[in-house]
């Protein structure tokens, strides 16, 4: 592998990482204030499916990138 294509690839893996955590953490802070603010389950249900959707998101990026590396 060479240097450029190992550096992309850390690049690729430190994004997954921030979008991983910066979906858990929008999760739980907007489940704990929507809870407070009484907004309707629909909204719970939407920001549910966009964390699901970043976390897929991500698993996917992360098993391309291991499999690069693989090669």
């Amino acid at each position: 592998m060479t240097p450029e294509r190992d550096k992309e690839l850390a690049r690729q893996g430190r994004t997954v990482a921030i979008v991983i955590a910066v979906a858990f953490t929008l999760w739980l802070i907007i489940n704990a204030v929507g809870g407070r603010l009484g907004l309707p389950a629909e909204y719970a249900f939407l920001f549910d499916f966009a964390a699901l959707g970043a976390m897929t998101w991500a698993l996917i990026v992360a098993v391309r990138i291991r499999r690069e590396r693989k090669r």
